[in-house]
């Protein structure tokens, strides 16, 4: 009894600093497009990715320095890290950097959330990591369907920078759908920390924009207050601390568990944005998001997923009984 308990209560512990890891990982990644947002009013997009990464890179070292974790000394880990480090870091953050100068960022983290449909669709049709079932390719079609609810095309298509950042916004969230999938094609079993895996991949995307310095770096800006610490939340936080938490909540509740996530960052950058920056939600955006959310719970095949827990706790139940 005396050696049972105590493994009982760490168990315990530990779900729930994954619950709580959890929880503040949507709020932070929900805040991200609203710090963006801010940090625009003085910067360029390539500034605020520069300047993301590097402190994120920073924020990371530090903890590994503080751990005394050692580099991976295979170079094919070093290689898929800096595949990653292109597609699910430098490309889309600067896709979206770029997109908020046009959208609201209420917009941006509805967006955000067709993460898990495209990953559905890369994991499926371009790495084949697993055969989509019918019910995925329709949850597919599904969170198609809302994007273009979310888009609004009956009231008429602004062919301008609007239409086009959103298509930035979607071709961000393919990069993030790409590199998942590529994850779990060619580093699902590397090795490496949750700590250490987060900081190669910021590290080497902070490494790319330091050699890219004289392009992203040195244009004009203007500081203020809200700028600083918008960026320092988005880098030391959105872009360092966070990515720690993801990976912890990824290699304990798998894949499908930690893609839900993006149930809570629409939810938190759609009211930031309204209540912070005085945003306005058209019908469609809300109406949309909610027809993505049921593509992805389909294209995760989590109804059925359900329904067989319910049948299964059911008929254990009736046996107890």
């Amino acid at each position: 009894m005396t050696t049972t308990a105590p493994i009982r209560d760490a168990a315990t512990a530990s779900r729930s600093a994954i619950a709580v890891q959890f929880v503040l990982l949507g709020v932070i990644w929900g805040s991200s497009f609203l710090f963006m947002k801010v940090a625009l009013t003085g910067i360029s997009p390539l500034q605020v990715v520069w300047g993301r990464l590097v402190l994120g890179a920073l924020t990371l070292a530090v903890f590994v320095l503080a751990r005394r974790e050692r580099l991976p000394r295979r170079a094919i880990i070093w290689l898929h890290m800096g595949v990653l480090a292109v597609t699910f870091c430098v490309v889309p953050y600067l896709l979206f950097s770029w997109a908020e100068q046009h959208v609201s960022s209420g917009l941006g983290s509805i967006y955000n959330a067709t993460t898990p449909i495209m990953t559905a669709i890369m994991a499926g049709l371009v790495f084949r990591v697993e055969r989509l079932k019918p019910v995925q390719i329709v949850g597919i079609a599904v969170g198609i369907t809302g994007v273009v609810v979310i888009i609004a095309p009956w009231s008429g298509l602004d062919l301008g920078q609007s239409l086009v950042a959103q298509l930035a916004l979607l071709g961000a969230t393919a990069c993030y759908g790409f590199s998942l999938a590529y994850m779990r094609r060619f580093v699902a079993n590397t090795g490496t920390s949750p700590l250490m895996f987060s900081f190669l991949n910021i590290g080497l995307a902070a490494a790319i924009m330091i050699v890219l310095t004289p392009i992203a770096a040195l244009s004009p800006l203007r500081l203020d207050p809200w700028i600083v610490a918008s960026m320092l939340l988005l880098g030391c936080l959105g872009t360092g601390i966070a990515y720690i938490w993801n990976q912890n909540t990824l290699r304990a509740w798998g894949p499908a568990g930690a893609s839900t996530v993006t149930y809570l960052t629409p939810v938190v950058g759609v009211a930031l944005g309204m209540l912070l920056l005085g945003e306005r939600v058209g019908w469609h955006e809300p109406v949309g998001a909610l027809v993505v959310f049921l593509g992805i719970l389909l294209a995760q095949d989590r109804l059925r997923r359900r329904r067989r827990t319910s049948v299964l706790e059911s008929e254990h139940a009736a046996s107890a009984a």
